[in-house]
């Protein structure tokens, strides 16, 4: 089955989950593919707020991933401000193509170090392979795609592992993925098949 990372390096959670995602390939064999997309498109699409947009939610995030990176012994180091611009450094990982080393350099860059890729743009970039200005370009309209197409595949967040038609959101998600991976019939049986065709019971109303 097809694996795709859909990712933004905005995300601390994305970097926490690097490594493990990056396992998958060599533990269980078969290649993930790692594709930028715009988060903020994505949380537009869905009609979501991002966990920084809700201010309690905002210090429970940033306290949380610092102390999953301690716990797991990752160096992890916030920029100078979240939310931060990554559309720039997208568009260079995109038009490297996903390419794993400069994936974990730029979420190095950020999460490890603590940098802001915006106002250190020229910084970042001398720690990735060049990339050309038509390239770059061309890029823009092509994580314009992936975004889109990331959606359509009902993707609302990063991290998501696609595992064939099979999302798995968050970094918390990854064991879960490991286990569809071993058994891909995990959720054809007992609860995991019920709860695929579960009824909704009252929605709440908007605006």
């Amino acid at each position: 089955m097809k694996r795709t990372w859909y990712f933004d390096l905005i995300s601390p959670f994305a970097y926490l989950a690097l490594p493990r995602v990056l396992a998958l390939g060599e533990v269980m064999g078969g290649e993930v593919e790692l594709r930028p997309i715009v988060f903020g498109a994505v949380l537009s699409h869905w009609g979501q707020l991002g966990p920084a947009e809700i201010a309690p939610k905002r210090v429970q995030t940033y306290r949380q991933t610092q102390f999953q990176a301690e716990q797991a012994g990752i160096p992890f180091r916030f920029p100078p401000r979240h939310p931060f611009r990554s559309l720039e450094a997208l568009r260079l990982l995109t038009a490297l193509r996903g390419d794993p080393a400069a994936v974990q350099a730029a979420f190095a860059f950020i999460w490890g170090e603590g940098r802001d890729p915006h106002e250190e743009a020229a910084a970042l970039r001398e720690r990735l392979p060049p990339v050309t200005e038509e390239a770059l370009l061309a890029a823009k309209e092509e994580l314009r795609a992936a975004t889109n197409a990331a959606i359509a595949a009902g993707v609302f967040g990063v991290p998501t592992l696609a595992i064939g038609a099979e999302l798995f959101w968050g970094a918390d998600a990854m064991p879960m993925a490991e286990a569809f991976l071993a058994d891909p019939a995990l959720f054809q049986r007992g609860e995991m098949a019920r709860l695929g065709d579960l009824p909704l019971g009252i929605e709440r109303r908007r605006g």
